[in-house]
């Protein structure tokens, strides 16, 4: 296996904590492969970039040599994670769980190594539970202990529900451990308690505890909220290559050596390398390149990398407009049709307030021509392309 030095530089690369460090290293000098956890939920069909943050951080114990085990929360899915949550959330259906996992199974391979990861779930061993042992765990942890929690803290102190069987989320999760007598447990900083639980379940029945290591949230393409479907700030693992490229290039070039540090399978050496061409005077966007590039080869192909890049090129540094944009034909009176309801009802804006705000910040051409009245009216007659930033293209027609 590879020297205790190099793995814990790798290990800590992106990593926000490792409790206890310490136990780390001792664990690591035993020689032989730990057993490497994390969880995933499958509470939404498709998986993006966010997620793959912790994916590439099991890869990278993967290819240290160590034993990979992903967990999909058949079980927990059907109670909802609370973490963050403001209100308790409904239950997933087992159908709808079971069609998440089998999805997450055929996209979790595009990163990791099918045979040396073992994916395991946890209706393997907690639907063999009855109700006794269901209150035996539930007596392993105390009420004061779970409201430590911050959103279960924010929520009771706000007066806001609790469902009692949320409680029992961090207890599943931390029996997990048990059960596979994990080594180290990844997560995202928001389920450190859920990890330390996992400890706390293991000592209590005679298990050296965890390494529990926490990895940052990824921010979506807006650079500040973390990166989540509901937020429509996402970039998901199966997004066609054209639009996986086209919203990587949309980030700032900030938050590009984000992507690299929690993304990229680079070396940071490397990564560092690119900061110092860019210093010296090379243009971002085409560091950027190399990103959107191997994200999307990892995802889908190389040739499929490549030809995003050059109909991202023709697209945009050309000014060139995509041949398979959508068309729309209207009909209006003799008024015309409000701009802000054009842009609306033709997909290219989710509402007239956002398609307000577009006008105002200069995101809107028609013909290639720049909008600047928000009161604008499209005569019958009107054949043009509508375009709203750089990505959103729409050919209408006005009768």
């Amino acid at each position: 296996m590879t020297a205790i030095d190099e793995q814990l530089s790798i290990i800590r690369r992106g990593a926000d904590e490792i409790l206890v460090e310490e136990e780390l290293v001792e664990k690591l000098k035993k020689g032989h492969p730990l057993k490497i956890k994390a969880g995933f939920d499958p509470t939404a069909p498709d998986l993006h970039l966010g997620h793959t943050v912790l994916i590439n951080k099991l890869k990278q114990f993967q290819d240290l040599g160590h034993e990979v085990l992903f967990l999909i929360g058949d079980f927990t899915g059907m109670i909802g994670d609370p973490t963050g949550k403001s209100a308790t959330r409904p239950p997933l259906t087992q159908a709808e769980v079971h069609e998440n996992a089998r999805t997450y199974q055929q996209q979790i391979f595009k990163i990791l190594d099918r045979k040396k990861t073992k994916v395991v779930f946890n209706s393997e061993w907690m639907s063999r539970k009855n109700s006794v042992d269901m209150i035996r765990l539930a007596a392993s942890s105390t009420v004061a202990r779970m409201l430590e929690r911050d959103d279960f803290s924010k929520r009771y102190n706000s007066g806001q529900a609790i469902a009692i069987h949320e409680f029992l989320y961090p207890l599943i999760q931390g029996y997990d451990s048990v059960e596979l007598e994990a080594d180290v447990e990844l997560g995202g900083t928001d389920q450190k308690f859920n990890l330390l639980m996992g400890r706390q379940l293991q000592e209590q029945h005679g298990q050296k505890p965890q390494v529990v290591l926490t990895m940052p949230i990824l921010e979506g393409l807006d650079g500040v909220q973390k990166m989540s479907k509901s937020l429509n700030n996402y970039i998901g693992i199966a997004d066609e290559p054209k639009d996986m490229f086209g919203k990587i290039m949309s980030i700032s070039d900030e938050l590009m050596w984000r992507y690299f540090e929690l993304l990229s399978l680079r070396s940071i050496s490397e990564i560092d390398s690119f900061r110092r061409d860019i210093e010296a005077g090379k243009n971002p966007r085409d560091v950027k390149f190399l990103l959107a590039e191997e994200l999307i080869a990892r995802f889908h192909s190389v040739d499929e990398a490549v030809s995003a890049r050059e109909g991202f090129i023709a697209q945009f540094a050309k000014g060139a407009i995509p041949e398979d944009i959508p068309e729309h034909v209207f009909e209006t009176d003799d008024q015309g049709y409000a701009i802000a309801n054009l842009l609306k009802d033709g997909g290219l804006c989710t509402s007239t307030s956002e398609a307000m705000r577009m006008i105002q910040q200069g995101a809107v051409k028609i013909d290639g021509e720049k909008v600047s009245d928000k009161n604008l009216r499209i005569t019958p007659g009107t054949h043009a392309v509508f375009q709203v930033g750089k990505r959103k293209f729409a050919r209408i027609t006005v009768k």
